[in-house]
């Protein structure tokens, strides 16, 4: 049975003392979140929160496919809604911190389910494992920042909703390996660029070059991390601790998963992802960290930095943990889910797979709502 229920914008406005600023305009010492409450008309003890590290998720199917079927739901967006040009990770933990926080004291909801759609989903296990046991006292790059004392509140569960190992992960196993030089980025390598026509290695792409091919995208990571740092470190020895530098990273979807279908195989378009041609996402203006800062890309792309890397915080994950995989997914394939369950080996877990369902569900209202039903079900047990 469909319910009805009402879509309500709220802000959530809270005080903060940074020593710089890091998004567009709005009053300085201030952080405003903008949330959607979608209110069935049936009261509920237990909410769902659900929060992209960039945001924009309140109109996707899901949401909307939750609350006709009675379950209350919260989006929630990060103050960096739309610009994860300066996000930092352990700032997104503080922004779910404050919704979380809202709807129990406000809201009056005395359970909270993390839904963690696609990137939210690495974030949910973050905040998550900062909540049950907090551990980060700063960012990667050094600068202060107290979740052991920001007084997070643990959630009751969380729900991996088509969701990718992490930002950190998933962007290193899309880098593009042909660039060595990052201040030649349009210099490649031909042997290790998947979308040259010169490259002697086609699809099908053997195992070894695979392999090989993810050793050479950390490798890649891992120099720009080492870049970062080093930048960081010299404008804190010139006494300009809170400087920042602004940088662009080409060549962030170039995996061999988009080109050719036996790797990690599910029911996707071949030379197809979820942004569009791999080979025009892979330098165009949409691709992951394009547009970034030293400090963003140690939080939320670096490789062995991230404090947000999603299979660590899995693996201290205690909660009931339900994970929805979709059969055709263009973004999160399968090792994506199958990893974060082989991590999460201390909750207990629910697996579902959603056959032939893309990334989002558009042009799929089948499949949407098998998935919401699927949702509603899981959450009986926390009535």
């Amino acid at each position: 049975m469909s319910a009805t229920y009402q879509r309500i914008p709220y802000l959530i406005v809270f005080d903060e003392s940074a020593a710089f600023k890091d998004t567009y305009a709005g009053q300085i010492g201030k952080v405003t979140l903008e949330a959607h409450l979608l209110k069935p008309d049936k009261p509920s003890d237990t909410v769902v929160i659900m929060m992209h590290p960039i945001g924009g998720g309140a109109y996707l199917p899901m949401p909307g496919a939750l609350a006709k079927l009675g379950v209350h739901v919260i989006y929630c967006n990060s103050r960096f809604r739309g610009n994860d040009t300066a996000l930092t990770m352990e700032k997104v933990a503080l922004d779910l911190g404050a919704c979380v926080r809202d709807a129990k004291e406000r809201l009056g909801y005395d359970r909270v389910v993390l839904g963690g759609w696609s990137g939210g989903g690495a974030l949910s296990l973050f905040y998550q494992a900062e909540a049950e046991v907090p551990t980060v006292t700063h960012t990667p790059a050094g600068d202060p920042l107290d979740l052991t004392a920001a007084g997070l509140i643990p959630a009751d569960g969380v729900m991996l909703l088509a969701s990718h190992l992490s930002r950190n992960l998933t962007l290193t196993e899309w880098m593009d390996p042909s660039i060595t030089d990052e201040t030649r980025p349009f210099e490649r390598d031909p042997e290790w660029d998947l979308y040259n026509p010169a490259n002697p290695n086609q699809a099908p792409y053997s195992a070894d070059y695979v392999a090989e091919f993810r050793a050479r995208q950390i490798a890649r990571n891992r120099r720009i991390t080492d870049w970062a740092l080093a930048e960081l470190k010299a404008l804190r020895e010139a006494g300009q601790p809170n400087a920042e530098r602004c940088f662009t990273v080409q060549g962030t979807m170039a995996d061999p998963r988009w080109l050719d279908p036996a790797v990690d195989p599910n029911d996707r378009r071949p030379g197809w992802c979820f942004l569009g041609e791999p080979r025009l996402v892979n330098d165009g203006p949409v691709g992951l960290a394009r547009f970034t800062t030293l400090r963003s890309w140690l939080s939320q792309w670096s490789y062995d930095r991230s404090n947000a890397d999603g299979l660590k915080c899995a693996a201290r994950l205690t909660v009931p943990l339900l994970v929805i995989e979709n059969g055709a997914d263009d973004a999160c394939t399968p090792s994506h889910a199958a990893r974060l369950m082989a991590a999460a080996n201390n909750a207990p877990q629910t697996h579902h797979l959603v056959q032939g369902a893309n990334h989002y569900y558009f042009g799929q209202p089948r499949q949407g709502a098998e998935a919401a039903e699927i949702t509603r079900a899981w959450l009986k047990r926390f009535d």
